[in-house]
């Protein structure tokens, strides 16, 4: 069965301590050969989605890529029984983009994969001592360097980059001060930025950031401090995740440059769980800032794309109410 890293998405709520929520349009994404769970895990600049539909034990995951204008396209590791695509970057490569995920096979075991150029490949850390193996890749850049873990015998996870060019391993190893006995690598910049989230000794999750070396624990001020998650990052600073407090899993944007955290749940999700899943998690962001996630209505897993206003329409609204004006200021001076 796989394990999923669920990240959550939140509305236009305020989270304490940030700057005014911004404004979204949400819109649900479902995959019509499954209409009970979807989730939306990586969007790039150009729109283009990465997902999953199927809850892993009435369906099995089914990969998939998203546009407005093509819908939906399958996108299934060969021979696997079960896939989900996490990660998509900014690389038209041969007429597709770059995608990375992972699978599952006919013996149960989770294996990492890339999608370079329509080109499927298997990415194993050969440091995986689980049994069977466990690998995920949950991003991936432009320059094609993805990141993700592997679990050990213990079940703890370790985060790591994976060089797509060179097949090279480099572990991400927090500092001992934040006491991490688990480590996962959910999100990579194209600066080289890496997020994601560890477990401390006392079973508490805690959000991290990694400026090219430079590590920091954080956690959202409106949490209750045990369950704080990264999993998105874009070139701007921003990171999207979740965490958990009194009420249940809540979305969350935090802007690494003006050190500001943002709620973001769906205007439609319930706190009730749906196949596990409650509340709303946001996953991915792109340089627009726009976010994808998912969301629980009490009933089903929804995919969710919360797009910000474009630049365009906002001016376009300005110009707009420009013109109302200037008409009744004339109006005014012909009277």
């Amino acid at each position: 069965m796989l394990r999923i890293p669920l990240a959550v998405l939140a509305m236009f709520t305020l989270a304490a301590g940030t700057s005014s929520a911004a404004s979204y349009n949400f819109q649900t994404i479902n995959n019509p050969r499954d209409l009970n769970f979807n989730q939306l895990l990586g969007i790039n600049n150009e729109g283009v989605i990465a997902g999953y539909f199927g809850d892993s034990v009435v369906v099995p995951n089914n990969g998939y890529t998203w546009t407005k204008a093509g819908g939906f396209v399958a996108e299934n590791f060969t021979g696997a029984t079960q896939t989900q695509v996490t990660a998509i970057n900014n690389v038209l490569t041969k007429g597709t983009y770059n995608t990375a995920g992972f699978y599952v096979d006919t013996a149960n075991a989770n294996h990492g994969f890339t999608q370079i150029g329509g080109t499927q490949s298997t990415v194993d850390n050969p440091a995986t001592t689980a049994t069977p193996p466990f690998n995920q890749l949950l991003g991936l850049n432009d320059s094609n360097t993805a990141v993700g873990f592997y679990t050990d015998a213990a079940n703890d996870a370790h985060g790591y980059e994976y060089n797509v060019s060179t097949k090279t391993f480099t572990p991400i190893i927090l500092p001992t001060s934040f006491g991490a006995v688990s480590t996962t690598a959910s999100a990579i910049n194209n600066g080289g930025w890496v997020a994601g989230f560890y477990t401390d000794g006392a079973g508490n999750v805690h959000g991290f950031l990694d400026e090219s070396g430079t590590f920091v624990s954080l956690d959202a001020p409106k949490g209750n401090g045990t369950n704080t998650s990264f999993f998105g990052l874009n070139n701007k600073g921003e990171v999207v995740g979740s965490y958990v407090n009194a009420s249940g899993t809540n979305g969350l944007v935090y802007d690494w440059m003006t050190k500001t955290w943002t709620t973001v749940n769906d205007p439609k999700q319930s706190f009730t769980p749906a196949f596990g899943v409650s509340g709303t998690t946001i996953n991915g962001v792109n340089d627009l800032g726009d976010l994808v996630g998912f969301y629980s209505d009490g009933t089903h897993v929804n995919g969710l794309l919360a797009s910000t206003p474009e630049p365009g329409s906002v001016g376009l609204l300005l110009l707009g109410s420009g013109l109302v004006l200037g008409a009744r200021l004339r109006r005014r001076h012909r009277s």
